[in-house]
């Protein structure tokens, strides 16, 4: 069971906000928030699960953390034995267990070990870097837009450094356009302490159809993301949420925000009943990041080309849950020019 010193870190009082709740989360050792009122009792906890959840479904982050919080965790006794602990992680499928006394009070935090959560070495990853980078050009006549430098060093780089970092160990390049300068700047990714692998479009077959050239099925949850983003995303976060979700396949989206340079006028038949001058819209867009169970690639068609809006497309009608995932750390596609400059003028603040 965890000491008082090893969870007070994971503690946020009732009247915070989930500004204050993503603040905790990401300072915590345990990567929790445990709510409690001003008699120190529990009334709540907020994972990471919670917060994006919380942040799909429109909150501000002033929103008071009550309103998104779980309120009814699993706790244990203080008196209670590790046995009992572990019974109940084991049913519950639960790896974080508040400790309260008999007044309701937080005394400690257990943590069952050897719980499954996130990446491990069995969790793949496919980077898709084939494309012609067209928007780029001339900076990918001579080298394919990954290898393009961002802050000093090719992007693709700096993407492949935290996919090892937070623990990847397999990684499979689907290439084509300049294909060989890939292969020679990675090769078998024996510098990197992991497995690099390499599939060839023969032609153009889309972020989608690309896995049909995976040539064997993963045995575990599997990433797929876009070699042209900077992103700071907690991929073991990523996949413990798309765990959690129960989905076949998880997007991970990014909120964004445009307005209409016009009045926008709301009817009722021919009266009008409201008018809303420059509205700003706010939806979530795709993040070119994405999470699949194994059992996706049956609606893959091996040589076909696929995009993969359209493979989610496919999944939906079949019936298969898929989840999105709302990305609240930094994020840039770096596939316009403008985009490619501001990457470089803001890699030395965000990853120097």
């Amino acid at each position: 069971m965890a000491t008082t010193s090893e969870f007070t870190d994971s503690v946020l009082k009732h009247t915070a906000c989930l500004r204050d709740a993503i603040s905790t989360i990401d300072h915590s050792k345990h990567k929790i928030a445990l709510v409690t009122d001003e008699a120190n009792r529990l009334v709540g906890t907020v994972t990471d699960g919670d917060v994006r959840r919380a942040l799909l479904a429109g909150n501000g982050m002033d929103t008071p953390v009550t309103e998104f919080m779980y309120r009814r965790p699993v706790t244990m006794p203080a008196s209670g034995s590790r046995e009992e602990s572990e019974r109940t992680a084991r049913r519950r499928e639960i790896h974080k267990i508040p400790v309260v006394d008999d007044s309701g009070r937080l005394v400690g935090l257990h943590i069952v070990e050897g719980r499954k959560t996130g990446i491990d070495a069995d969790n793949w990853v496919v980077l898709m870097a084939g494309g012609l980078g067209k928007r780029l050009h001339p900076l990918t006549e001579n080298a394919p837009k990954p290898l393009l430098a961002v802050g000093e060093r090719p992007l693709l780089e700096t993407i492949v450094d935290r996919l090892v970092e937070q623990g990847f160990r397999k990684i499979y390049f689907s290439v084509r356009y300049k294909a060989e300068m890939v292969k020679a700047h990675f090769g078998n990714g024996e510098s990197w302490a992991a497995d690099f692998r390499y599939l060839h479009e023969p032609e153009p077959l889309g972020t989608g159809g690309a896995l049909g050239l995976l040539p064997e099925r993963p045995t575990h949850p599997f990433v797929v993301m876009n070699a042209d983003l900077l992103t700071k995303i907690n991929l073991d976060q990523f996949l413990e949420f798309h765990g959690e979700s129960g989905s076949m396949a998880t997007m991970a989206v990014r909120d964004y925000e445009f307005e209409i340079p016009y009045g926008v006028v709301t009817t009722d038949g021919d009266r009008i009943s409201a008018i809303e001058e420059k509205p700003v819209q706010q939806i979530f867009v795709n993040a070119g990041i994405y999470a699949f169970d194994p059992a996706a690639l049956d609606h893959v068609e091996p040589g076909q080309r696929l995009d993969m809006p359209d493979l989610f497309t496919r999944l939906i009608a079949a019936d298969k849950k898929t989840s999105a995932f709302p990305i609240r750390e930094y994020w840039i596609d770096v596939g316009r020019m403008e985009d490619y400059h501001r990457a470089n003028d803001e890699f030395e603040g965000e990853f120097g």
